[in-house]
């Protein structure tokens, strides 16, 4: 019987029409920039549509990856009818065929002939364990064999989409985890990476629940990571359940100066009724009382364990391979007055005099949110709160700028309703540890937001020439209304500006999440750990030629 040979353009998004038996068939290809990820059991990579006036079938389908930097990264191929539904969730679709990749192409040939009108397809593959993270895929359809005739011919063309490489470090259900959120990543001293997260074991929402703070260590640039650890976690104190005992929003700060690692996190011990204000008495495994720390009550002025949000500190002084009991230091970081103190979940900094600092948040006696840090300035012995550096805005991260002075990236919460040109983060600067913070030029109009969590990173490396420079790096959901788009971008000028040449979108889908966090792999090379649309943690390694620059342009 002849076949129908459909060759088609290879586009982000391509459509070739055809007459086919008095019928016009397109075949429309698109691709989205989202990672392909190892140590998931299928990653899609392409969604095609088969567009027909009348009901035709199909014998024979073949997809190509030329352009795929290592064929046998490749394990296996999957081919998904999606139906009408046009999402690039594979799990919404029916599994038509899999196979592992033998060569350049897999051959896809139906026991049956597979009816085609106007329907979806996703192809999606498995990874090697193995496969570098410096590599890519690209894949595009070579031949569709209808059981109608006549063949058809048309050119290919080599333009096409590069999906790096990525790890799925956490997935829901791992561990009988319910949902993984709130990333936090930083390297050691030892060039150690440290990922941290929270372990949302029974329930995807925020605290109060039974959540704690899990750590994934990697030695070799994030290829391959041990076992998760639990580093922070209060079991039933107080003698209550442990959904009752929840601790999250991780922040990790090394120590550039010693072999001591510090991870911060938020602890809720028990419910505040949000009607009443007091604290609800003989709660069960079977009680169903829940409230949030930033809503209806849910942190109360004080220092009681039973009344506010508690914050805790975690010590490492082995690279991250143990940690110690929790220590308490909310005294320290919370005004009386206030009715919260938390880290802001991400990452802190040494600063060049060896002082430590936290990005932290809270609420006043107003219950209004604000921003501020939390320092020691003796190694860790002792903690000291700053001044709100500005209100109404919550998670943020940290940076220290050349002339010594700490710049605030910060989650404004305005940006919920301001989608135009003031849409962006809020941006202050303190030059004396927050005792007074000044608002930076770029203060609501470089960095849009859908309010979000987001990351800031200065990245120091030797330059051709031997000196010590840096640059900026951030990242978030680039975008006013929606958590999509994550995007790295980059500061020559200590984020005067962000030159859109070097943004560096990662993943375009609704995310899981949107919150990330950067850190330096080498002199080089970027990690960030992300909540994305194909895994509720996942980690890439970004070279900074393919943020599009090269050693040679660095200053």
């Amino acid at each position: 019987m002849k076949r129908v040979k459909l060759l088609l353009a290879i586009l982000v998004l391509s459509t070739q029409t055809t007459s086919l038996w008095g019928q016009e068939v397109s075949i429309d290809q698109n691709r989205v920039q989202i990672p392909v990820l190892k140590f998931k059991s299928c990653t899609p990579i392409l969604q095609f549509k088969i567009n027909t006036t009348k009901e035709l079938f199909v014998e024979n389908l073949l997809v190509e990856f030329e352009g795929t930097t290592n064929i046998n990264d490749i394990d296996s191929v999957f081919l998904f009818d999606m139906g009408k539904d046009s999402t690039w969730q594979t799990n919404k679709g029916r599994l038509i065929r899999n196979q592992r990749l033998s060569n350049d192409h897999a051959d896809f040939t139906f026991p049956s002939p597979q009816g085609v009108k106007n329907k979806y397809f996703i192809v999606a593959v498995t990874l090697s364990d193995n496969t570098s993270l410096d590599h890519s895929i690209s894949t595009g359809i070579r031949k569709v064999a209808f059981l109608q005739s006549p063949p058809l011919n048309p050119s290919i063309e080599a333009k096409r989409i590069n999906q790096r490489i990525g790890v799925a470090l956490r997935k829901g259900g791992d561990d009988g985890v319910v949902r993984y959120r709130i990333p936090a990543l930083a390297s050691t001293n030892e060039n150690t990476l440290l990922a941290l997260y929270d372990v949302r074991r029974d329930s995807g929402r925020d605290l109060q629940g039974d959540i704690d703070i899990g750590l994934s260590r990697s030695t070799d640039g994030g290829n391959t990571w041990e076992p998760m650890r639990i580093v922070l976690d209060m079991g039933e104190y107080g003698m209550l359940p442990q959904k009752f005992n929840g601790v999250s929003d991780a922040c990790i700060l090394v120590d550039k100066n010693s072999n001591k690692i510090y991870i911060a996190g938020c602890w809720m011990h028990g419910v505040i009724d949000s009607k009443t204000g007091k604290p609800v008495e003989e709660l069960t495994v079977a009680s169903t009382d829940w409230n949030h720390q930033w809503r209806n009550n849910g942190s109360l002025p004080g220092f009681d364990i039973n009344r506010t949000s508690q914050f805790l500190l975690t010590k490492s002084i082995d690279d991250g391979k143990t940690w110690g009991d929790p220590i308490n230091i909310t005294k320290q970081a919370k005004n009386n007055e206030w009715h919260l103190s938390a880290p802001a979940p991400g990452s802190g900094i040494t600063l060049d005099d060896g002082t430590l600092v936290f990005p932290s948040q809270g609420k006043d006696k107003n219950q209004h949110p604000f921003s501020n840090i939390t320092f020691s300035k003796d190694g860790g012995q002792s903690w000291q709160r700053s001044k709100p550096s500005y209100s109404n805005t919550t998670e943020n991260m940290l940076v220290q700028l050349s002339d010594g002075s700490i710049m605030q990236n910060m989650r404004d919460n305005r940006n919920r309703y301001e989608k135009s040109n003031s849409n962006g983060r809020a941006i202050f600067t303190t030059k004396d540890l927050g005792a007074h913070w000044e608002q930076h030029p770029t203060h609501h109009n470089a960095l849009v937001e859908p309010v979000c969590m987001a990351s800031i990173y200065k990245h120091t490396y030797t330059n051709m020439n031997g000196e010590h420079k840096s640059i900026l790096l951030f990242s978030n959901p680039n975008s006013k209304y929606r958590r999509e788009r994550m995007t790295i971008k980059l500061s020559f000028d200590e984020g005067q500006t962000w030159p859109e040449k070097y943004w560096l979108l990662l993943d375009e889908l609704e995310l899981s999440g949107g919150y990330s966090s950067l850190t330096s792999i080498n002199n080089s090379t970027i990690g960030i750990l992300y909540e994305g649309s194909q895994a509720q943690m996942t980690f890439e390694s970004i070279g900074l030629d393919d943020l599009g620059i090269n050693d040679a342009q660095l200053p």
